[in-house]
């Protein structure tokens, strides 16, 4: 059994399909809502972190003081060589405490858009099982530098760093693999104000019913985690 903890930003974007796999699997989940300033677990209370999206920036402590203890865990844990995978905000801050830097990207990135693997997936341990396209769902206007020994693996036409692991325990994802139609309609909700027209934004109405895409992304989800808990397998 794999003990997951996960870091919620806000309430619309939750571990959703994590938690079904982790359920299915017979692992435990314990999530802290950093928003509610609850106490942060110590990195030796879990085995596997995850750091969930949000609408705020990596660069927002003084609007959001528990960004600070939580950027501390997240170092503290990486450099415990703990499992931890990194969801749009939870990538950028994860490339920002391995050596990246996180910036506006040239555009925003609101829908369904196509990603394209790169060369490393074939020698990835986290990755090899995936194609060399998908189409996941985007909701970011930041992105984030390649950290020094970091591998990209995938890029799409909006953003050049969609997706990297870093050395055989760290995954960012700078899209959305666990969503729902549910929570797509929340962040919608929630997000509104981001939806101007731009290249790469989509209307509500191309966002939501898409039952192939979600299918589609849950599965990619769940090759992904299956992939790191067979690594957390071979050290135990």
């Amino acid at each position: 059994m794999m003990r997951i903890h996960c870091l919620q930003h806000v309430p619309f974007e939750a571990p959703e399909e994590i938690a079904v796999w982790a359920e299915n699997k017979g692992h435990t989940l314990t999530t802290t809502q950093v928003y509610e300033n609850k106490v942060l677990p110590a990195s030796q209370d879990f085995d596997m972190l995850v750091v969930m999206g949000g609408p705020m920036s990596v660069h927002d402590e003084a609007v959001f003081p528990w960004l600070s203890a939580e950027k501390t865990l997240i170092h503290t844990a990486i450099s415990k060589q703990k499992l931890t995978l990194g969801i749009c905000l939870g990538a950028q801050l994860i490339a920002e405490q391995i050596g990246g830097e996180v910036y506006p990207n040239k555009c925003k990135e609101i829908g369904w858009y196509p990603v394209l693997a790169t060369g490393d997936t074939e020698a990835s341990a986290f990755f090899k099982d995936f194609p060399q396209q998908w189409v996941p769902f985007h909701w970011h206007g930041d992105t984030f530098s390649l950290p020094a020994g970091a591998k990209r693996i995938a890029s799409s036409l909006g953003c050049i760093n969609q997706c990297y692991e870093y050395e055989d325990y760290v995954v960012g994802l700078q899209f959305h693999l666990e969503v729902n139609d549910l929570s797509i309609r929340k962040i919608i909700e929630n997000c509104a104000g981001e939806l101007e027209p731009g290249e790469y934004i989509q209307t509500p109405s191309a966002m939501t019913d898409q039952p192939g895409k979600i299918s589609a992304s849950n599965t990619l989800l769940y090759t992904l985690l299956d992939a790191m808990e067979l690594k957390y397998l071979s050290r135990v």
